[in-house]
């Protein structure tokens, strides 16, 4: 019996003991806080700080990326569309000079080939605010590509002179280098979504679209046995 009242004596002692402790630690602790408040709130706001500034720095790339992006459509935009009408126009160029002789006189004939310089000389010009030269260039090529052109054109006679067909040949060869350099210009993630999605069509599509090509140059050939679909150029000496 004495034993036993002696263990609970112990064991009341500890806990109030243990309760003075936790109520010492727990003074000990506000007191720290008090003491230091100005510091931790200090320390509280530093990292506020840090963390909007890491999320406006965050937002800031974005819409730094977001506005890149947006400059590279309306770059390519404005670029396809003057190449546009740099195709039509060397094409049209070519088949000018394909049909020299056909002009019933020189004064029409010349009339054409001043309208062709001024359409070719002011894509020339256009071309200049998409492509500027750079490193000292005096041009870059997709600009030669008109100008060469345009200086064929000029050089141009209804009669004499290298054959229509080689004249018309030189600005087809213009053409093409300003396709190449056309297509090396554009933005390289629009090319791949555009070979994605021809790719991507479903192999009935293609297959329908494979068999009537092939039906079409069938009936070409049954049309004009003579026809050389590897050149289709009909030349005019």
């Amino acid at each position: 019996m004495t034993s036993g009242l002696f263990s609970m004596a112990v064991a009341s002692g500890r806990t109030i003991s243990q309760e003075k402790g936790g109520a010492m630690g727990l003074e000990t602790l506000l007191v720290w806080l008090q003491d230091n408040f100005a510091v931790l709130l200090a320390v509280l706001a530093a990292a506020v700080a840090m963390m909007s500034a890491y999320v406006s720095r965050r937002e800031t790339q974005k819409q730094k990326a977001v506005q890149a992006q947006n400059l590279r459509h309306t770059v390519d935009a404005q670029t396809l569309g003057w190449g546009n009408t740099g195709i039509d126009a060397l094409n049209r160029a070519a088949m000018f000079a394909r049909t020299r002789q056909h002009h019933a006189n020189d004064a029409g004939f010349f009339q054409q080939r001043i309208n062709m310089m001024m359409a070719l000389q002011s894509l020339l010009e256009r071309g200049r605010l998409l492509f500027p030269s750079t490193g000292g260039a005096a041009q870059v090529p997709i600009l030669d590509a008109i100008q060469f052109a345009a200086l064929e054109i000029e050089a141009l006679t209804r009669q004499g002179g290298p054959t229509a067909a080689n004249s018309a040949d030189y600005i087809e060869a213009c053409r093409d280098l300003l396709m190449a350099e056309l297509q090396a210009h554009m933005d390289a993630g629009r090319q791949d979504v555009v070979s994605a999605r021809l790719e991507n069509r479903p192999a009935a599509q293609r297959s329908i679209a494979q068999e009537r090509a092939s039906t079409l140059k069938s009936q070409l050939k049954s049309r004009r046995p003579g026809i050389s679909l590897s050149d289709r150029k009909e030349t005019v000496q």
